[in-house]
Order: structure tokens, then C-alpha cells, then sequence
């Protein structure tokens, strides 16, 4: 399934995709709030019900698929060629940083540039949504099962505040409005191979990043289970496991975004 929450921001309602693309409303199914628990426990809607239920205007704002995680635990320089661009040593371990649930917005919300920001970055990243649990899982195995979903989250970054400001890497990536999640939660029943999911990000219709979660260092499954050696995982917590190459830090010259600029997934 493909679960979704649309509508103005604060009255979002619980949408869902029909086989055929098709955005419908599901509010009779429950609440906006349930998406998560919706996509862990398995429920899904037959294609005759789907038929149904009022279809949605393309106009309809999509909201954040999950308005405010628990935590958001982020994994830097998970790709190879990511961590080539940036100028870092590959890591042998998962580098972990947390970002500020309240960064989250819908996909398609204005990013804010924060002030005294010259260089606010993209980065395109898969996002895992956590369904279930994770406590010091035994193996890979268990911690997909611990996946209620997987949509697009980017992962917005001011490189100064980052890299420049001393320290952790929190406070260039908790800026207000710095994780656009969405426009939809697909259950893992959809996805065939979480480790062979393309992901694109253009600025101003210009393609800058075009990459595949096949070159991560560290899969999804590993991540979790690594994760969850170190920290309990809870249900409607979001992973983001790493951008691959293509960021603005990484062109030369380096390249950032402007006010204006138009950043679709």
C-alpha cells in the first residue's frame, strides 16, 4: 500500500494510492495520525474498495507522511562516492547524527533558508520508517521486519553551520524546515529490493543528484540492526541512511541554493 496524509497544514486527512496512481481520500479508514500503525499492522484496502472512496484534485497539498518522529537518526557518508565528493575518508563503522523532529514539512512545503545561511545543500535520501521496536535485534532479518515503510526524505544541510561551526553536525542540519518527508509511506510488500531503489533530486530542472541505494556501504537492514546495538528504535521513528553523490558541497565550485529555487524530488 501506499499510504499518504493530505490537506492544509495541522488538518491533514489519511489519503491513499490506487493501483492506478490515483490519490484517494481514506479518512474513512482512519485518522492522518495512523499512518504509521496502518502500514505496520498490514491493513490494506481491496482494489473495489479503493474504487470507492472519492478521488483527490492534484491540487491538494500532500503532508509530511509522518508529521513529527520520535527521533530522526541520520547516517553520514553511507555512500562511496558521496564521501569521495566531500573530501572524507570512507567510514568503517556508521557515522550517526540526529536532526530535530520538528525540521519535518511536507514534500512539497518552501524550504526556509536560515538566516546568515550562504550555504544550505541538498541531499535526496531514502527514508525508513520504523514500525516496530528495535532493541537490540539479533540479526538483519529481524530489523526489515521492524520497517512499517520507506518514502523520499531530504535531508536539507547548511554546510557552514555544519562543517565550519565547531563540533556536532546537528546544528547545520536542525534548521526549521530542513527535512521535507514524502509525498507517501510505501509498505515493504511493494518494494522488491530496498538495496536497488533509485533515487533523483534536481534544482531548477537541472538534475544534480542521480544515484541508487546499491552503492551504500552500509544496507538498511545492517543499519537497523547496527542502530539498534546502541539505542531502542521506536515505532514512527525515521532513518535516513545517507544522500548519494551529486550535493552542492561537492561540485566545483561548490553550489548552494538560492532563494526561489525550485528543489523536487
Amino acid at each position: 500500500m501506499k499510504w499518504c496524509r493530505w490537506g492544509s497544514l495541522g488538518r491533514e486527512r489519511l489519503g491513499v494510492i490506487s493501483p492506478d496512481g490515483v490519490r484517494r481520500d481514506a479518512s474513512k479508514v482512519g485518522e492522518a495520525d495512523d499512518v504509521v500503525g496502518l502500514a505496520a499492522g498490514g491493513e490494506s484496502v481491496s482494489g473495489e474498495d479503493l474504487a470507492r472512496l472519492p478521488e483527490l484534485p492534484a491540487s491538494e497539498r500532500y503532508g509530511a507522511v509522518v508529521p513529527r518522529p520520535g527521533k530522526i537518526i541520520c547516517i553520514g557518508l553511507n555512500y562511496r562516492d558521496h564521501a569521495e565528493e566531500a573530501g572524507m575518508e570512507v567510514p568503517a563503522e556508521p557515522i550517526i547524527f540526529l536532526k530535530a523532529p520538528n525540521t519535518v514539512v511536507g514534500p512539497n512545503d518552501d524550504i526556509l533558508i536560515p538566516r546568515g545561511s550562504h550555504k544550505t545543500d541538498w541531499e535526496v535520501e531514502l527514508g525508513v520508517v520504523i514500525g516496530r521496536q528495535a532493541r537490540y535485534l539479533e540479526n538483519e532479518t529481524q530489523a526489515l521486519g521492524c520497517v512499517a515503510g520507506y518514502c523520499i526524505s531530504h535531508d536539507v544541510s547548511e554546510r557552514e553551520f555544519q562543517l565550519e561551526r565547531g563540533g556536532q553536525w546537528g546544528k547545520g542540519k536542525s534548521c526549521d524546515t530542513f527535512n521535507p518527508l514524502g509525498p507517501w509511506l510505501v509498505t515493504p510488500d511493494e518494494i522488491s529490493d530496498v538495496q536497488a531503489l533509485s533515487m533523483r533530486l534536481a534544482v531548477n530542472g537541472q538534475t544534480m543528484q542521480n544515484g541508487n541505494t546499491s552503492t551504500m556501504i552500509f544496507s538498511v537492514a545492517f543499519t537497523i540492526h547496527y542502530l539498534s546495538q546502541f539505542m531502542t528504535i521506536e515505532p514512527g521513528d525515521l532513518i535516513t541512511p545517507g544522500t548519494p553523490p551529486g550535493v552542492g558541497l561537492g561540485l566545483t565550485p561548490p553550489r548552494y541554493l538560492q532563494p526561489n529555487a525550485v528543489v523536487p524530488r
